[in-house]
């Protein structure tokens, strides 16, 4: 029998605010397959540095995305280790893929360019 673990409503309630915002939706669909520097997030976007950055802090806050440290800079990626980590990709998984925008980042030469 295929149990879905339950979430708290006001988790729910927590994570769906935070991703009712279209530039946090994206990003973290990106972040679905995509590990990411801000940089990168920053070119993505069209946003200042600092707009990027609370959005990214805000998901790590809850812990919605991790990030791994490469002297000095900082790569976001879904955190798979987080408990409400398939609430999350079920949302995730009925949005359509956002990687064509690292491939056009990448067209651009642009991908990791900070690295």
């Amino acid at each position: 029998m295929d149990v879905k673990a339950q979430v708290e409503v006001e988790k729910a309630v927590q994570i769906l605010k935070l991703l009712g915002d279209k530039t946090r939706l994206s990003m973290m669909k990106l972040l679905q397959n995509n590990e990411c520097c801000v940089c990168e997030l920053v070119e993505i976007y069209k946003a200042s540095q600092p707009a990027i950055s609370q959005h990214l802090r805000k998901l790590r806050d809850i812990e919605l995305v991790s990030e791994r440290r490469k002297g000095h800079w900082i790569f976001y990626s879904l955190n798979k280790g987080n408990s409400y980590y398939q609430f999350v990709l079920d949302i995730l998984d009925s949005l359509p893929s956002e990687d064509e925008r690292l491939k056009e980042l990448e067209k651009q030469g642009l991908r990791i360019s900070c690295c």
